[in-house]
């Protein structure tokens, strides 16, 4: 409180110590002494005569006399040191008295400063809260509006959209007759491949009875050309034996010798059997009505082609004749 004092250096005369003196230290080993004994007091010799005079009392320093401006020097100084020190007494408990008035004001000043600042922030904490409800409120009205159109919009357009999606699909085939479905992938696939194996079946029988037919009515033929052969032989030789004179000659006829097939009965080298090109047409016919008739539900029987009937018979009437003719 109060004046506060600060050490100034006031000397006149400031000696800067720029250089340094090199110092090194040195050590020496000495015997111990005894300390020396104090030197006697100088005292010069006298020189010259021995004066003296005789002063009486009062004749040089009359102290009444010179101590007088001595002490009123010392008391004026005294006195306006006091008067200094209680000036400068006054001036401080002024000066304590206005700072703490100052104090006061400024303590007022921050407190009134501190509840306008808290007022103004409550003011802002407020406004931006109402400002945040406002917004809040706005955007859920708008939230809800969005929702309302949207609804409507969705009720307008599912409306028209659910009954055009159900007929579309099924259209398509979506909603179907479980039994009707397994009918036709279930039923009828396995009712086809029974039937394809039971005509390819047929068809192998059929194929190894034709081959059969062909081989037996090969051979009558070739029975029947022998058998021709040797009539014919033996009626040459009656009429031989006739122009002779009656002579019968029987001709030696080997009937094992092999007798030529026509060449119209022989299958050429690479040509597949009739048998066997027949049962691929019949295979080509039915791959071709499965596929027009897939996922329809037409029996199988109308879907499969009839099968050609055994070409035999025409070569057995004809043998048949030649047998009858033979016999007679």
């Amino acid at each position: 409180d109060g004046r506060q004092h600060q050490d100034v250096q006031t000397d006149l005369y400031l000696e800067e110590l720029s250089d340094r003196i090199e110092e090194a230290d040195m050590e020496a080993q000495t015997d111990d002494f005894l300390d020396r004994p104090p030197s006697p007091l100088f005292i010069p010799a006298k020189s010259g005569a021995d004066a003296s005079t005789q002063i009486m009392p009062g004749e040089l320093f009359n102290f009444d006399i010179e101590v007088k401006p001595i002490l009123e020097v010392i008391v004026g100084k005294t006195l306006e040191q006091s008067c200094l020190e209680v000036m400068e007494e006054e001036e401080l408990a002024s000066i304590r008295s206005q700072q703490r008035i100052f104090m006061e004001l400024r303590n007022a000043e921050k407190v009134e400063e501190q509840r306008l600042e808290e007022q103004d922030r409550r003011r802002r904490e407020e406004k931006q809260r109402r400002k945040n409800q406002q917004l809040d409120v706005i955007r859920k009205e708008k939230e809800t509006a969005d929702k309302i159109a949207a609804r409507a919009f969705a009720q307008s357009y599912l409306n028209d959209l659910v009954p055009t999606v159900f007929g579309t699909l099924a259209e398509n085939g979506y909603f179907f007759d479980p039994v009707e479905r397994d009918v036709e992938h279930g039923f009828l696939t396995w009712l086809m491949e029974g039937v394809d194996t039971e005509l390819e079946a047929h068809n192998k029988a059929r194929c190894v009875l034709d081959g059969l037919i062909r081989e037996v009515v090969q051979e009558r033929h070739l029975a029947y050309y022998r058998l021709e052969e040797q009539l014919t032989q033996t009626r040459l030789a009656d009429e031989t034996a006739k122009a002779l004179g009656g002579i019968s000659v029987v001709p030696d006829v080997d009937l094992s010798a092999p007798v030529p097939v026509p060449s119209e009965e022989q299958p050429q080298e690479g040509e597949k059997p009739e048998c066997e090109m027949e049962a691929e047409k019949t295979d080509e016919t039915d791959k071709a009505g499965e596929e027009e008739n897939q996922g329809e539900e037409a029996p199988a029987a109308e879907s499969t082609p009839t099968a050609t009937e055994p070409e035999g018979d025409a070569p057995a009437s004809k043998e048949d004749e030649e047998e009858a003719e033979g016999g007679d």
